[in-house]
């Protein structure tokens, strides 16, 4: 066989392999995994991909909020019209496309991972629920950026915040360092303090979590947004084929795990937990900071956004009782009128009756 032929066939075998890697890498892309679901938020099986401008509106609807475009997506069911969960939980994971998750309700693929953020679900839940104030919690500490609201003032006000109050904290007892097993990562690299200092941060939110428990007991819902770009600053630093990127993949699978289970047992089995995982944005994603003394409380959210009237969480259960009542009683009317309208008085009325008995005597 010449030179040109064995040339021409490895031209062949290179751009074969080359489809089969990108159809491979196209089965296992950018996904949104569903770790915990109550039996009322019903999530299909299946690979119906969801776009990643439309998160903030899953979120919302599985809260039981309203969004202004409707989202054409069978991944999941309209549920319950009374049920709401209390809480929703949602991680965004850079640096990886997907994660070892063995226990999870459903997993779906990401199309157009355009960055995002629930501002606008957060406003909601503020606007709707201000008089219960409810827990906020809007955190991605490898960029220090802070968004609280609500009861999370004075909750998670002991919470680093910062990577160097992070890092202080991991020093100290009942840190992560203590429990982990950091297998190739060191204590003492930048990038590898950048991930440990996530995975504390999960674990002190379930820890101030069980701490106060009466936060999962109120009426009003709670959210929680965080971000984590430890794996992406590990990828970047030691590549993807790196045992340190292998073994915090795994420490981050099984602590994400725990996370959520964790969460929704605190919360009485009615939260949704749900893990976006991307390998790298498409755009740049710009948010204000807010450290926890320049979270104030808004007396009156309604007003500056023309939004409407404010309503509690008993707002159904008393529409519904005021509908019926009215109802009820708008039929009694009806019969009541009905029968006096045909009513004969001298046989239906013992007014009538005795009137006419009487005279009869006379």
């Amino acid at each position: 066989m010449s030179l040109t032929s064995w040339r021409r066939m490895e031209t062949v075998f290179s751009v074969a392999f080359s489809l089969c890697f990108l159809v491979t890498t196209g089965v296992h892309g950018d996904s949104l995994t569903v770790l915990q679901s109550p039996e009322f938020v019903s999530f299909q099986k299946g690979d119906w991909p969801v776009s990643g401008e439309k998160i903030p509106d899953l979120v919302a609807l599985t809260m039981g909020f309203s969004v202004q475009e409707d989202l054409s997506w069978p991944g999941l069911q309209a549920g319950p019209l009374f049920q709401r969960p209390r809480a929703n939980v949602l991680v965004v994971v850079r640096g990886v496309d997907s994660l070892a998750l063995p226990q999870s309700v459903a997993s779906y693929p990401l199309d157009n991972p355009v960055p995002f953020n629930l501002d606008s679900v957060a406003e909601t839940v503020h606007s709707l629920f201000a008089e219960d104030t409810p827990v906020v919690l809007q955190l991605a500490p490898s960029e220090e950026r802070l968004y609280m609201l609500g009861k999370a003032n004075a909750v998670f006000e002991d919470l680093p915040v910062t990577l160097q109050q992070i890092r202080a904290r991991l020093s100290q007892d009942g840190s992560v360092l203590q429990s982990l097993p950091l297998n190739s990562l060191s204590r003492n690299a930048e990038a590898d303090l950048l991930f440990l200092s996530e995975v504390q941060v999960l674990h002190d939110i379930t820890a101030l979590l069980q701490r106060h428990r009466h936060l999962a007991k109120d009426h009003s819902p709670d959210l929680y947004s965080l971000e984590l770009s430890g794996l992406e600053e590990l990828s970047r630093l030691y590549g993807q084929d790196s045992p340190q990127y292998r073994d915090a993949t795994a420490i981050l699978a099984s602590v994400l795990q725990k996370f959520g289970e964790d969460v929704y047992g605190l919360y009485g089995n009615s939260a949704v937990v749900e893990v976006v995982t991307v390998k790298t944005f498409e755009a740049p994603l710009t948010r204000k900071s807010r450290s926890i003394l320049e979270s104030k409380q808004i007396s009156n959210p309604g007003s500056p956004y023309n939004l409407a009237y404010k309503y509690n969480f008993h707002y159904a259960v008393v529409f519904n009782i005021v509908l019926w009542l009215m109802i009820a009683l708008a039929l009694a009317v009806i019969v009541v009128g009905y029968n006096l309208w045909n009513m004969d008085p001298g046989y239906d009325s013992i007014i009538y009756r005795m009137t006419n008995q009487k005279i009869r005597m006379d």
